[in-house]
């Protein structure tokens, strides 16, 4: 069905989605390539901000020679009116003769829906080229829409036997250079950060964005905080104007809530879970401000309470060439499984080296993410 000249293109796409990464959340990122007489004779991208589709943007600037031509589309085209007309509609107006795309948009609003229009319309339409490419850039996207809560990707830098911290802070790193980078990196891609009100005060982090690629909107800072002991003085106060969301307990102090709102921080009161702020409804939060990728990055407690409730999609394990032993701090603490049976499983989709550390992406079994090792690929 696809020949060297598809692959060629459909690679072309990726690459204008991927350029487009962490500037289309909440909508799907997406990378067109129109070409006829095989010259190419428009692209485009989707960023939110910019609201045009990747689609409209490609036709736009191929204008009448899109007549005729195929397109390459990273994700199905829309069938349906959100704050643009559907795209399928405008592809069938440009009197294209061929789309070819990876895979079935997983949004219930189109799910197939857009191809059916355009082959009503009598236009071929190819699926399957560029899949997992494809499914990479939508991973967070499609768990929002399909299970209504953000994908969660937890990740965390530790020694070779699985620590994260000594017992004596000396400011020195576990992670090399290239893993913090790496960090960077997820935070560029997802909506939120989140963190135990522990890691804000023993660490005193910005939890910001500091890469080298452009984001926007900018990466939300959540901390989860039951009693409120956030300190008032704390960086995330005064480094950026990124919003700051703690969520506490209903019985938290009131005039602590006064301080941190005045300090900048929306704060909202949530249930008391098993073990702490009831981390469901904390997604559910996420979920209703547009954000559909969150990183959770510690400390050792929360990592624990997400894995517990079943609600990590995919975990980075960045272990580097170091043993700390002894009292120091593990990468997952709490209250562990009792026994070895009752620990979750993972499957690991990919290891890499980040520097001198090496990196495991491992997706547990209740991961609820469309690259998940778990899931049938029939």
């Amino acid at each position: 069905m696809f020949d060297e000249r598809d692959r060629k293109y459909m690679e072309r796409a990726l690459s204008l989605a991927s350029a487009a990464v962490g500037l289309a959340s909440p909508n799907p990122t997406v990378g067109c390539v129109v070409v006829r007489d095989n010259e190419i004779v428009g692209e485009g991208w989707h960023e939110y901000a910019r609201v045009e589709h990747a689609e409209t943007a490609a036709l736009r600037a191929a204008g009448f020679r899109a007549a005729g031509a195929t397109v390459y589309l990273t994700l199905e085209p829309c069938s349906h009116h959100g704050r643009t007309p559907p795209c399928a509609e405008a592809l069938i107006a440009g009197r294209v003769r061929r789309v070819v795309v990876p895979l079935i948009d997983p949004n219930p609003k189109v799910a197939g829906l857009g191809i059916e229009k355009l082959r009503a319309a009598g236009i071929q339409v190819d699926v399957g080229l560029g899949t997992e490419p494809a499914m990479e850039l939508l991973e967070s996207f499609a768990c929002q829409v399909t299970t209504g809560r953000p994908l969660v990707v937890a990740k965390v830098g530790m020694s070779l036997d699985g620590r994260i911290a000594a017992p004596r802070d000396d400011d020195s790193w576990i992670s090399s250079a290239e893993a913090r980078d790496f960090g960077q990196s997820l935070r560029q891609k997802l909506d939120a950060i989140l963190v135990g009100v522990g890691t804000v005060v023993a660490d005193d982090p910005e939890l910001t964005y500091r890469g080298g690629s452009r984001k926007s909107p900018a990466l939300a800072r959540v901390i989860l905080d039951r009693h409120l002991r956030m300190p008032r003085g704390a960086r995330v106060f005064t480094c950026s104007k990124a919003p700051i969301l703690i969520f506490c307990a209903p019985d938290a102090p009131s005039e602590r809530r006064s301080e941190l709102e005045n300090a900048g921080a929306e704060v909202v009161s949530l249930p008391a879970g098993d073990s702490g702020i009831d981390l469901p409804r904390v997604l559910d939060e996420l979920s209703r401000r547009g954000m559909p990728g969150l990183l959770v990055e510690g400390g050792s407690s929360v990592h624990w309470s997400f894995l517990a409730a079943g609600l990590v999609d995919k975990f980075y394990f960045i272990a580097a060439p170091m043993v700390l032993g002894g009292a120091a701090v593990p990468a997952v603490g709490g209250a562990g499984y009792a026994t070895v049976g009752e620990a979750p499983r993972f499957k690991i989709r990919r290891t890499f080296f980040v520097g001198p550390d090496v990196a495991l992406e491992a997706y547990p079994s209740f991961s609820r993410s469309i690259l998940s090792p778990w899931k049938s690929k029939g």
